[in-house]
């Protein structure tokens, strides 16, 4: 979903009561018997001052640029973020006071990426992250602040100032990379009998803490038709005869063409389906009778200097073909030779609707190599 904000804007999620089991023994805490074990122990949650630290080095790297947090009522969020002096709206209000339970972590995520924020922050731990899985937008890009007992995820960052840097990081317009993080969890029972079940639950798009080594780099340079193949290679395997597919122009959604044994229209946009060209070289209104039925995706590459996705070179993808596809449907395809060598830290879009090109502002993850990704800027913010 698209920020509806000129600022970069983060979700913020905290679980109140992530942790409370694991300084008293009691390996977990996600069963709310547990919890009360846990308080009765004498336990104190951990997740607020985790949340805290990380907004306090956050602000310490940002200065003074604008950012705005959308968030949960009270310690779901608010309190801490009304602490440490940080712009926030609050679009979620628990019923259950501080003892909050998965639904209202399930019920604030969906509140919060249905609304569009450019990077979801949570604090938690593994259960936190299935009830994130389960309410957050597909193509949501998400973080996880390490508060839990056990998190076994690939989502979680290593410490709150570790997360500031990342998230400063986006802010600022440097190159983040961004990949797919298992999501798992273990049998609380079970690690309470002394036996370690892990279980697999899907995977959350994460802005990636670690510099990509391309093995498309030759000398260490990166070669730019090696990456186009390379990134040919990993988007054709990522498509289904089921879609349709709006081939942009451009050498690497050409590469994508060729790789895929089809007469490509460089400067022209042509339309895939079932692994077959069904036209080429085409108008808007036929785009627009081409998608009209079943799932279709526009697949662009980054075109001039300054990074224009849409309205130069590719007018016949009009605003009403880009509407009608939506957002979430966008894929962009660029090497990061290209994209290191543009003018601006963002891309550009020019549809002729400006109503349109607002709601097209936001995080878009970009596929610079067979299985890499980088988290890029659609749109300058302020």
């Amino acid at each position: 979903m698209p920020s509806p904000w000129s600022e970069f804007s983060i979700g913020l999620v905290v679980n109140p009561i992530a942790g409370l089991g694991g300084a008293v023994g009691l390996k977990g805490s996600d069963d709310p018997r547990i919890q009360e074990m846990a308080l009765q122990k004498g336990a104190k949650p951990k997740s607020g001052e985790r949340v805290t630290a990380m907004l306090a080095g956050l602000r310490e790297r940002i200065r003074d640029r604008n950012v705005r947090f959308l968030t949960a009522a009270g310690a779901m969020g608010e309190t801490w973020l009304a602490a440490s002096g940080c712009a926030h709206d609050v679009c979620f209000h628990p019923t259950t006071g501080h003892a909050t339970t998965a639904d209202d972590t399930r019920s604030a995520v969906r509140a919060i990426s249905s609304r569009g924020v450019d990077l979801l922050v949570f604090a938690g731990g593994d259960g936190t992250a299935r009830d994130v899985l389960d309410a957050a937008e597909q193509s949501q890009v998400v973080l996880g602040l390490p508060c839990g007992v056990k998190m076994y995820s690939g989502v979680f960052v290593v410490t709150p100032i570790a997360a500031a840097e990342l998230i400063a990081a986006m802010i600022l317009g440097e190159r983040v990379g961004g990949e797919s993080a298992e999501v798992r969890d273990i049998d609380e029972s079970a690690y309470r009998e002394g036996r370690l079940s892990s279980k697999y639950y899907g995977e959350l798009v994460v802005p990636a803490a670690h510099e990509y080594v391309q093995a498309t780099k030759v000398g260490g340079i990166e070669s730019e038709p090696l990456a186009q193949e390379e990134i040919a290679a990993g988007y054709a395997e990522s498509m289904d005869d089921a879609t349709t597919y709006v081939m942009g122009s451009g050498t690497t959604v050409g590469a994508v063409m060729r790789h895929l044994g089809l007469e490509n229209s460089l400067l022209g946009v042509d339309v895939v389906r079932g692994g077959q060209c069904i036209a080429q070289d085409v108008s808007s209104s036929q785009l627009l009778k081409a998608i009209a039925h079943g799932p279709s995706k526009l697949v662009v590459g980054v075109t001039g200097g300054h990074g224009f996705l849409f309205g130069r070179g590719n007018q016949q993808i009009s605003s009403e073909v880009i509407a009608k596809v939506g957002r979430d449907d966008i894929d962009i395809l660029a090497t990061r030779t290209k994209l290191a060598a543009l003018a601006n830290q963002w891309l550009e879009v020019d549809t002729g609707d400006a109503n349109l090109d607002r709601r097209l502002q936001g995080i878009y993850k970009v596929r610079s190599g067979y299985e890499d990704f980088l988290l890029v800027q659609v749109g300058r913010r302020s």
